[in-house]
């Protein structure tokens, strides 16, 4: 937990905008009035007149600011970039992206001025509802970021006198708060599972590395379902849903009610006085459940931590995995560069009597292209110093995730090719897919199953036809899924070419949609009779035609679901490798790799980032 972290009050908001929890936190909102007290009276010479907004506001106020700015900024996250819509005052008008996770509302609306500007807001969204943590900050800091708001300039330049990124970097107490809001979020969807550490069937190391072993799950971590005080190791697979990219930030609706005692005594227990200690749900649960007896006192000379408040009796063993997504996107465009990114982590068990401390040693963690790195609580790591091959921890009882990394891949994609879909009337397109998979990848890697789905959320599908050259098809309301290679019929050794071309038809557009592109049809060839070149070349636009219509024909979208804009359309790809990770980080060989792929439609349009020249 990072240091000096406390939070003023939390919120949770369902998908109405109401507030459905609220915890204060008076102690801590006491230090606040006070720090708000002293900035008012030294601020005589502060050029900018304003003070700070000094209290908590009501739930009703708190559901009225939050609804108010998410018509301000376009959806429940917001632009994050400065743009027509965007007002003086406004996160957007920051023009930094982290403003759509760590927003600002102003209460009381009616009251213009700066001193009813409430921030930093930690939004985290999980499920149908959105949590908002108020962590502690000085009121210096909230003034800072009013006059972000009303810089004339825009961007986050680094030679500005002040940006975002240099603020938020003086306040670990925003990297706290995110920590509350995905541990409430977990408890109120009931996610509260612990990583996976998958155990392998047959020793692999001696000693306390008898069950080294690794594994992915392309659905993300999954475990056991109820956590104990000393839990034995999950040796279950992990789920087959794709994770990642498209996961949308719009609150989704569900039925499960939220469980506010369970709430109330994590919290109660988790961060007494607003303070955050242990955010381990298992934990807090172990102890509920079982309590302490005097066998669970600590020898005198050991100092027990926070996060392992019950010390290990019995055979000892420790156990890691490694989970790698790779995340792409495949535009098949000269004019735009394929995306390629991993993110992974290694989980940990470690059952070890007393409280050692254990050296972790990583191979790769120098060869690899390692973009970011974080680190469990429990973990010892020099600063500056990324390259360092062993990490030093002591581990808290269960599973845990040690370490989170994202790198680039340093092999090239095991799914290439192209997606094509092209409209030939109305309700009717036809597509063409050529792939080829694990090309250039050799033994131990094996593809266990790969999977392409065509989705078209604001279409119904009456039928598809088209026969692929491997695996079987079949459709959905909304969706054509392509299964190329099946679960318990790996790829190995080789690499396969595999294509698919086929039509798909769509239920009719409503009647004067229909009327309207007869129309156009009939206005292209009528107006051109005279012309037989003209009329060539018009007829060869009929598809621009179309799309540009159907675009226009499209009924809103949330900035949410970006992958619904006009008439984006493409290809997701799911897959899972097992033998190796892709990023080059190793502990053994059995590493899983699991990918979350958009192949984007070559004929269509598609949304793609600019890289800046330097």
């Amino acid at each position: 937990m990072p240091g000096d972290c406390s939070i003023r009050a939390l919120w949770i908001l369902n998908n109405l905008d109401a507030v459905v929890f609220s915890r204060r936190f008076p102690v801590v909102e006491k230090r606040w009035r006070a720090a708000c007290q002293s900035e008012n009276e030294s601020s005589d010479d502060d050029p900018v007149k304003y003070t700070v907004f000094s209290s908590v506001p009501s739930d009703s106020e708190l559901a009225a600011a939050f609804s108010e700015r998410k018509t301000r900024e376009g959806s429940v996250r917001g632009f994050g970039i400065r743009v027509s819509q965007s007002r003086e005052g406004s996160d957007s008008w920051v023009d930094d992206p982290i403003t759509r996770h760590i927003v600002g509302v102003y209460i009381n609306k009616e009251e213009e001025g700066e001193n009813n500007l409430m921030w930093p807001l930690a939004l985290h969204i999980k499920g149908p509802y959105c949590i908002l943590i108020l962590p502690l900050v000085e009121p210096r800091h909230v003034k800072a970021y009013a006059r972000l708001c009303k810089r004339s300039d825009c961007g986050n330049a680094v030679t500005a006198h002040e940006n975002l990124s240099s603020l938020l970097l003086d306040l670990p107490s925003i990297t706290g708060a995110f920590m509350v809001a995905h541990a409430l979020g977990d408890i109120v969807t009931g996610d509260v599972v612990e990583p996976e550490v998958v155990v392998s069937q047959s020793p692999s190391v001696g000693g306390l590395l008898d069950s080294l072993t690794g594994s992915i799950g392309i659905s993300g971590i999954s475990s056991r379902a109820k956590p104990v005080a000393a839990p034995v190791a999950s040796s279950t697979p992990a789920g087959a849903a794709a994770i990642g990219a498209l996961a949308s930030d719009v609150p989704k609706s569900g039925s499960r009610l939220l469980d506010k005692d369970a709430l109330r005594s994590f919290i109660s227990s988790a961060m007494p006085f607003g303070t955050p200690l242990d955010l381990s749900y298992s934990n807090i649960f172990s102890v509920r459940a079982n309590g302490f007896s005097s066998l669970d006192i600590p020898p005198q000379d050991l100092k027990q931590p926070a996060w392992k408040p019950y010390l290990y009796k019995g055979k000892q063993r420790l156990l890691f995995t490694i989970h790698e997504t790779l995340h792409a996107a495949m535009y098949d465009r000269d004019e735009i560069p394929d995306s390629l990114s991993v993110s992974g982590q290694i989980n940990c068990r470690a059952e070890l009597e007393r409280l050692p401390d254990v050296s972790f040693p990583l191979t790769g963690l120098s060869t690899s292209k390692i973009e970011a790195l974080s680190f469990h609580p429990c973990a010892q790591v020099p600063e500056q110093n990324v390259d360092k091959q062993a990490l030093m921890f002591s581990p808290p009882l269960g599973n845990f995730v040690l370490m989170r990394y994202q790198a680039t891949c340093r092999l090239g994609p095991p799914v290439k090719g192209f997606y094509q879909l092209s409209m030939v009337s109305e309700d009717e397109g036809a597509f063409l897919f050529k792939l080829h998979l694990m090309e250039g990848y050799k033994s131990p890697l094996t593809m266990e199953f790969c999977n392409v789905t065509m989705p078209f959320p604001r279409r119904r599908i009456l039928s598809f036809d088209g026969t692929p050259s491997i695996g079987t098809v079949s459709n959905a309301e909304h969706s054509v899924e392509w299964k190329i290679i099946t679960s318990g019929r790996g790829l190995s050794w080789k690499s396969i070419e595999a294509t698919f071309p086929g039509t798909v038809r769509f239920a009719p557009w409503q009647m004067q949609r229909s009327t309207s592109f007869r129309s156009v049809c009939e206005g292209i060839t009528d107006d051109d009779s005279d012309n037989e070149t003209e009329n060539t070349n018009n007829m060869a636009n009929t598809e621009e035609f179309l799309m540009e219509k159907m675009s226009k024909d499209l009924p809103p979208v949330d900035l949410e679901e970006p992958f619904s804009w006009l008439a984006y359309n493409y290809a997701k790809v799911s897959f899972k490798i097992i033998g190796a990770s892709l990023s080059g980080i190793s502990i053994d060989p059995k590493s899983v790799t699991s990918g979350d792929y958009i192949l984007w439609n070559t004929l269509g349009k598609c949304p793609s980032a600019v890289t800046a020249k330097v």
